[in-house]
């Protein structure tokens, strides 16, 4: 059965499906229909979760083999499949349809991929999914379909924009819902919930162009002490706010955190960058970032910034710039002697 992104939620509140097939080439929407498909699953008592990166050499047995073992337990699980590739290959294909149609009565099947084309469509391990259970194809979102979404995406936040300013976002994020994301958390750090001017949302989206606040992670990624000192004492003189310096910071230790863990489950460094975001031009510093910085590194920067959010709100004593500094030195993996 085909559904519309749209359509997922009602879906998932009437039933269970025994496979889902989520493709595309818009990452954000996609992980978001996952992690709906993934706590259906927990309501419903699939409580164990396997978790295959399906890259070129995938053994395909695996599947079938994850699949029989639970029912031997008669535990419920998902086991999801992440395509690197748009299509499973042959031997995929194969196992696809062999799944299909042995249904396991404890497993529930969730298949990410990138986005088919028309062939893709008309193949026979396709319409084995698309009979076993639900299918869902994800367009990017354009025009008056992406205004809604953004509108919708700051009312979840508590944001109200008026249309100027929902054009302005629009056009500053080219259709990247991912970028949209980011910058609607960035709004809600700076400004909290309510009406916000046209104004606000300009200052706000083109922050990270006027104070190289981007280019400040790359040097943490780098593990540049000085350049870290230095950038982050220009991004205060210049009046940039605290919140979005902050904002970077956790999103860049998330990102890593995310990647270990991924790296952790057996999923490789190219998958794991791709599910991330993490493109061309910017995998040598995050890779080097990767080895250098440790999880518990990454645990204290999560723990730090709570500090720095209470003192950038004023609800803390101490200097907030300070705490930024020790975030960003910590984040890099410096050591507090280069701090002098």
């Amino acid at each position: 059965m085909q559904l519309r992104l749209e359509q997922l939620n009602p879906a998932l509140q009437k039933s269970l499906a025994a496979v889902y097939f989520i493709s595309g080439d818009e990452p954000l929407q996609i992980g978001e229909a996952a992690d709906a498909i993934r706590a259906a699953a927990r309501q419903a008592g699939f409580t164990s979760r396997e978790v295959f990166s399906v890259d070129a050499g995938f053994a395909w047995g695996q599947l079938s083999l994850a699949a029989d073992s639970m029912s031997i337990f008669a535990d419920k699980q998902i086991i999801e499949l992440r395509l690197s590739a748009s299509t499973p290959g042959m031997e995929g294909a194969k196992a696809l349809m062999a799944y299909c149609e042995r249904l396991p009565d404890t497993s529930l099947l969730l298949i990410t991929a990138g986005k088919l084309n028309k062939e893709s469509v008309k193949t026979k391990w396709f319409q084995a999914l698309d009979k076993a259970g639900v299918v869902m194809q994800i367009w990017p979102l354009e025009g008056q379909d992406l205004l809604r979404w953004l509108q919708q995406r700051l009312a979840q936040r508590g944001l109200q924009v008026e249309a100027a300013g929902l054009r302005l976002l629009a056009s500053r994020i080219e259709g990247n819902l991912l970028a949209a994301a980011q910058e609607i958390e960035k709004l809600y750090v700076l400004y909290g919930n309510g009406a916000l001017t046209v104004q606000q949302v300009e200052a706000a989206v083109a922050d990270s162009s006027r104070y190289d606040v981007f280019k400040l992670m790359d040097s943490i990624l780098a593990g540049k002490a000085n350049r870290i000192l230095k950038m982050l004492a220009g991004l205060h003189a210049e009046g940039v706010a605290p919140q979005v310096v902050l904002w970077a910071i956790l999103r860049e230790a998330r990102t890593l955190m995310k990647i270990k863990w991924a790296l952790a489950q057996g999923q490789s460094l190219e998958t794991a960058f791709k599910n991330n975001q993490i493109w061309d031009k910017r995998k040598a510093l995050v890779g080097e970032a990767l080895h250098r910085v440790a999880e518990n590194e990454l645990s204290q920067v999560l723990v730090l910034s709570a500090r720095a959010d209470r003192q950038s709100k004023g609800q803390q004593a101490g200097d907030v710039w300070e705490t930024l500094r020790a975030l960003a030195l910590m984040l890099a993996s410096i050591p507090v002697i280069q701090q002098q």
